[in-house]
């Protein structure tokens, strides 16, 4: 279930990212349209970061290197 969650946040953080520079190409710094999406961008990281290490502590995720150990 967490590892659902923590997909539906990283998702919703490129979401933020593309309003972001739409947002940007568009306005052309008129609105405060992309403050609003760095805003919001960086209040989903830190979720992300949470919820990363909450499913870490429970041991419902287990880091690894890049080549894993036999």
């Amino acid at each position: 279930m967490i590892k659902i969650l923590i997909l539906i946040v990283f998702v919703a953080i490129l979401v933020s990212l593309g309003t972001g520079f739409f947002a940007m190409m568009g306005d052309k710094g008129q609105s405060k349209r992309m403050v609003n999406a760095l805003t919001v961008r960086v209040a989903l990281s830190v979720l992300l970061f949470v919820l990363l290490y909450v499913a870490w502590y429970t041991g419902q995720i287990q880091p690894h290197g890049l080549i894993p150990q036999q």
